[in-house]
Parts: structure tokens; C-alpha cells; sequence
């Protein structure tokens, strides 16, 4: 069964206008981070949205999406975004699923023509030569909660994402909103992605990444560390970097403005 997806379609005004990529059918996949759902790219801005094919894609075991014996590696689970995604467009992933785009690039390079990182990295924890990463133990509490109060430790996730961000407060309303209008997560889907989180290591791949990449961060991200951006700039010196000031784990949430237009701007660079 293919992962769960929202396919908007857009109007031939729209049509008229759209940013084109060359060779592209003018497809914008969407993963939305772990707890999380399809829901939360409602409040993009049109200045992003108008004119593109939205492909709003859930992650294995998240909101609608099944979540099946074989979805039991970050691979596994870039192949089941793969199944549901156009066969080429821009993707764009926030935090986990941000990490399983960069998957799916080095999977299916042919498959996306760009690549959008939301407060993500190819490695979330930290290591040797990889200081600007959230503790091991960070997540290890979190798992620790999934066993005895599942819902409660995704609600203080979602605290976490937002903390020191302006407007903390809006943001974390929203996500809560959002979070409530799809079916819950499934506990072991929320398991094995902080499994993803804590494990994966797609650093030796950057540097393979054929499409063009941007990668935006917050300023007063505590889980990914604005400070990342340099260990991205070693793997990858062409990757685009931008830091959005004032924000936190969720820029396109506290910050759409600011986040849209760097996007829209990084679009038009790539394109014809």
C-alpha cells in the first residue's frame, strides 16, 4: 500500500505564472516532520504554493499513512514517499521528513530536480567532526516517554520545536491544531523514526547530491543548531544556506514570509 497523499492541483491562472524548472512538470512534494502530518503546510504562503502541482505526502505510519513490516528503514521509508511522489519535481522536507527527502535524492536522483531542507541535516545527533547536533540522550528521553505517555511526549516535542522562536506561542498553537486533524501517529512509527533520527548518517552522500539544494535553519533551533549550516557548507560548497533570524525548529510555521521567500527566491535561481 502506497504512503498516504494530498494531491492539489492549481488553476490555469496560476498555471500562467508558475516557477518552472527546465524539463519539469511543476510537482512540489511536501514531508512534514516526525509526529507530525500533511496538515501542517496548510498556512504556507500563496507567494510559495501559487501556480505548483502540491504533493502533500505523510510519512509511513503518520496521519493517514499505513505503516507496514517492510517501512523499517529510512530507505524503506524514502521508496514508500517515492511510490506516492511525482516522477520528477521539487521536494521540500521539514526536520525528519527533511531527512528522508535527502534520502530519497540519493535513492532517485533522476526523480527531483531540487531540494529544499527545513531545519534539516544528514545527521541529527552529534559525532566527531559533527559538533552542531542535538545529545543522543535528547532523543533517548523521548523514547523513554513513547512508552508511557505517547501522546503527552509528542505534545512536548512539539514545545521543544518551537522554544526561543518569536511568536512561540502561535506556533505551537498551530501545530497542536494541525496535529489534531489527522488521525494520531502510530506509537511505533514515532519509535523507529527517532530510531531514524538517532542513527542515520547521510553525510558521505551529500556530496553526491546532483540537484540543486537549499537549506534554511533557525536562528534559536534547539534541535538542529543554526551553527550546522558550516558543516553543510564543507559537504556541499555549492548548496544554497540561509538562516532565518528569529526562528526556530519550525521557520515555515513562526516565520512563512520570511521562509517562503527564500524559497521562492532559490526557485527562480534554478530555474531557465
Amino acid at each position: 500500500m502506497a504512503t498516504n497523499f494530498v494531491h492539489d492541483t492549481t488553476s490555469a491562472a496560476a498555471d500562467a505564472t508558475r516557477t518552472r524548472i527546465p524539463g519539469e512538470t511543476c510537482g512540489l512534494v511536501l514531508l512534514h516532520g516526525w509526529g507530525m502530518n500533511a496538515a501542517v503546510w496548510e498556512g504556507l504562503p500563496t507567494s510559495l504554493t501559487a501556480g505548483w502541482q502540491l504533493c502533500r505526502i505523510e510519512l509511513p505510519g503518520h496521519g493517514a499513512s499505513p505503516f507496514e513490516p517492510r517501512h523499517d528503514s529510512c530507505a524503506a521509508w524514502a521508496d514508500a514517499c517515492l511510490e506516492s511522489a511525482p516522477e520528477r519535481a521539487v521536494w521540500i522536507g521539514w526536520s525528519l521528513g527533511g531527512l528522508i527527502a535527502l534520502e530519497a535524492a540519493l535513492r532517485a536522483p533522476e526523480r527531483i530536480s531540487a531540494l529544499i531542507l527545513l531545519t534539516a541535516t544528514p545527521r541529527f545527533v552529534r559525532a566527531p567532526a559533527w559538533a552542531a547536533a542535538m545529545e543522543a540522550k535528547v532523543l533517548a528521553q523521548f523514547h523513554d516517554g513513547l512508552l508511557a505517555d505517547p501522546a503527552g511526549t509528542l505534545l512536548r516535542f512539539l514545545a521543544l520545536q518551537v522554544r526561543g522562536s518569536e511568536g512561540a506561542r502561535d506556533s505551537l498553537r498551530t501545530l497542536r491544531r494541525e496535529l489534531a486533524q489527522h488521525p494520531a501517529p502510530v506509537p511505533a512509527a514515532l519509535a523507529l523514526g527517532l530510531d531514524l533520527l538517532r542513527d542515520t548518517d547521510l553525510r558521505q552522500g551529500v556530496a553526491a547530491l546532483a540537484c540543486p539544494t537549499l537549506w534554511l535553519f533557525g536562528q534559536r533551533d534547539t534541535l538542529v543548531p543554526a551553527a550546522a549550516s558550516e558543516g553543510i557548507a564543507c559537504l556541499l560548497p555549492q548548496a544554497r544556506r540561509q538562516v532565518i533570524a528569529g526562528a526556530a525548529h519550525a521557520p515555515f510555521l513562526s516565520h512563512p514570509e520570511e521562509t517562503g521567500e527564500a524559497i521562492v527566491r532559490f526557485l527562480r535561481e534554478v530555474t531557465c
